[in-house]
């Protein structure tokens, strides 16, 4: 489980395609505080850790080909800005809302305008059971976000300055694709609805 506050930002430093997997190298503050089988979700994908070396602060995880098809870091290069995130501890708090770190599919920033000193982002998703709704969670890339200006296929979201520096959220523009988890109850209510129609 995570809570979709981001706690540090990682870069890419290596890619391997392995049949359909995909081994990624992130280079990290926080790769000397890792283990290996430890779950960290990137871009909002839990990851598990698979090896860490120390001596250059870069650890590897493994994206099978179904994560892949479903998220955006097949879409990732050397140098790409990935958000981190370790698992929720028990006892901890939840400063944003419960993310299980499986993505549900992607959306395409189509509008990104600077508003008052913070940002609204507009992005639209094919059409599918998930839902969003106004003023509830969503979570963009791994950040926990809310809702503005829900409707069938898009939505907005507003970002204070703090979480745009410190979150890849900077480098979203418009035609990016983003990772999208959407509010776990809202999935269950959705299909619980759905399958009673």
């Amino acid at each position: 489980m995570f809570t979709g506050i981001i706690e540090e930002i990682a870069e890419v430093v290596y890619l391997k395609k392995d049949e359909g997997n995909l081994h990624l190298s992130l280079k990290s503050r926080i790769a000397n505080e890792l283990k290996v089988d430890q779950s960290i979700a990137h871009n909002g994908v839990c990851l598990t850790v698979i090896d860490i070396h120390i001596d250059s602060s870069t650890y590897t995880v493994t994206a099978v080909r179904e994560t892949l098809q479903k998220s955006n870091l097949g879409l990732l290069d050397l140098g790409s800005k990935v958000n981190l995130e370790r698992s929720l501890r028990m006892g901890g708090r939840i400063d944003g809302h419960m993310v299980q770190g499986h993505v549900d599919q992607t959306a395409k920033c189509i509008n990104r305008v600077k508003d008052q000193g913070s940002y609204i982002y507009t992005f639209e998703y094919k059409e599918s059971d998930n839902v969003t709704v106004e003023k509830g969670s969503i979570c963009v890339n791994g950040v926990s976000l809310t809702v503005v200006n829900s409707k069938s296929d898009i939505f907005s979201v507003a970002v204070i300055p703090y979480t745009y520096k410190n979150t890849n959220l900077h480098t979203v523009k418009i035609g990016t694709e983003v990772n999208l988890e959407f509010d776990i109850l809202g999935k269950y209510i959705s299909k619980m609805i759905t399958k009673n129609l």
